[in-house]
């Protein structure tokens, strides 16, 4: 496996590395998955798939790709900006709003290729690429269809705390602490970083969340070393400030599908926006599945509902 992919490339597609420029001018480093038996003749129909928060192409979005182009789709998958391969300087900011742009850019890039039909142009978004795709979808109506995986709010859980946990007083204090930090990056040769959101040397007396992460991210199941799932300290301020589903019900009546795992401890995040959602929507549950197996393991992650789920909204 060359560069760090953490799956062997199918015989059955080919895979490409491409670049383009997002509408802040900023690089993305992606990669075009395309079936084996491709007609550059013909129309396909496109799928951008996007990374969970903290990783990048070469990780889960990829096995998503590769696995859609295997059932006749085109599917993209990219760096978020300032991460990855990607470009954009100070490195590891992330922003909602360059976050959700990043997927209209991916559009703009499918959307003119000769080969995609731009009224078959679909979003399959990961852990919180699944928040910025719908995000991306409420504003962006070329996107016709939307799939979410284990989706994460970023926002929500930026501004609320976990399961809107914060008190008006708790989240001042972030907001007083991560003012104070914007002045020492200010005088910095590079901004700080947060902790990780996977640990490292994990073990039985670690935060659950984080041992799920970390048994993927930190371990060889999922490594890459262009995802540190690290983020600037003061990304967090934007995060806080912007929600990403106010618009939710625009979407409809394209459709929405979120597939959650059983035991996810994410499922609060889909279950909610499910009910924000207008029809047509789907919550599709897998039976004994947490978050991260979603990423990666090809056994549970539903493959074959995507493929219906696309093909039958793409008629």
């Amino acid at each position: 496996m060359s560069d760090n992919y953490i799956f062997e490339l199918s015989s059955n597609v080919t895979r490409k590395s491409v670049l383009y420029k997002n509408r802040f001018g900023i690089n993305i480093s992606a990669d075009l998955y395309i079936p084996t038996n491709f007609d550059e003749t013909k129309k396909y129909a496109g799928l951008i798939i996007g990374a969970p928060y903290g990783g990048v192409k070469e990780q889960g979005p990829g096995i998503y790709a590769q696995s859609m182009a295997e059932r006749g789709f085109v599917a993209l998958t990219f760096d978020p900006s300032y991460n990855g391969y990607s470009g954009g300087e100070p490195r590891h900011i992330s922003s909602p709003d360059l976050f959700v742009e990043d997927f209209s850019a991916a559009v703009d890039y499918l959307g003119t290729r000769s080969f995609i039909d731009r009224h078959k142009i679909g979003v399959i978004g990961i852990c919180g690429s699944g928040g910025f795709g719908i995000s991306a979808a409420q504003v962006d109506r070329r996107i016709k269809a939307v799939a979410t995986v284990s989706m994460y709010d970023i926002s929500r859980v930026a501004a609320n705390g976990w399961k809107d946990s914060f008190t008006e007083e708790e989240r001042n204090n972030i907001l007083d602490s991560v003012a104070e930090q914007r002045y020492e990056d200010f005088e910095a040769a590079q901004p700080a970083l947060a902790q990780r959101g996977a640990p490292i040397g994990f073990d039985e007396n670690t935060d659950p969340i984080g041992r799920e992460f970390g048994e993927f991210y930190s371990t060889p199941r999922g490594y890459h070393p262009n995802s540190i799932t690290q983020f600037t300290i003061t990304s967090s301020m934007s995060f806080m400030n912007l929600p990403l589903l106010t618009h939710i019900k625009s979407i409809s009546p394209r459709p929405l599908l979120f597939i959650i795992g059983e035991h996810a401890h994410s499922r609060y995040f889909s279950e909610d926006a499910f009910e924000m959602a207008a029809e047509p929507k789907e919550l599709y549950v897998i039976p004994n599945a947490g978050h991260v197996d979603l990423y990666d393991k090809t056994d549970v992650i539903p493959f074959d509902k995507l493929e219906s789920f696309f093909t039958e909204n793409f008629k």
